[in-house]
């Protein structure tokens, strides 16, 4: 396994949309375990490939209810209920701070390693980690929808 160096803003691939992954193998499975690596080195609570320059809908986030990571590839938000604004930072954009708006609580649909369907119903900070680490695979950063900039 190896650990990535994070791309930061001002990096294209960040502004690009990623590519559905439609081949489940090895190759996919390594980048999950990179994925994960890098996001433990970093200390994040999740990871989009596009942040570690590989254009792939792959993402990770951190369950804190389960205290474990889960893997979404080809992520798609299905329903989403309620509004909250909240705190965000992002790997890729060091430094920086600010409240965002998203959804409360949504479901979330893709696929495993394996090309699997999976769903996940998802509440709070997990649905904020996930809708934040799908707007990376559409080229969007958070810092597009803060509405208070802060920084630390």
């Amino acid at each position: 396994m190896a650990v990535y160096q994070i791309v930061t803003i001002g990096d294209e691939i960040l502004r690009e949309k990623a590519k559905v992954v439609t081949k489940f193998d090895d190759r996919i499975i390594k980048l999950l375990n990179n994925m994960m690596e890098t996001l433990k080195m970093e200390d994040g609570v999740g990871l989009a490939a596009p942040q570690i320059g590989v254009s792939k809908r792959v993402i990770i986030a951190f369950k804190e209810d389960e205290d474990k990571i889960i893997e979404v590839i080809n992520p798609e938000i299905i329903s989403s209920l309620g509004e909250e604004c909240g705190e965000e930072g992002c790997l890729s954009v060091p430094g920086k701070v600010g409240l965002v708006k998203r959804a409360k609580d949504i479901v979330v649909s893709g696929q495993n390693a394996k090309g699997e369907s999976i769903e996940y119903n998802a509440s709070g900070m997990f649905a904020r980690i996930i809708q934040h680490e799908i707007d990376h695979l559409n080229g969007i950063l958070f810092v597009d929808k803060i509405e208070k900039v802060e920084k630390f």
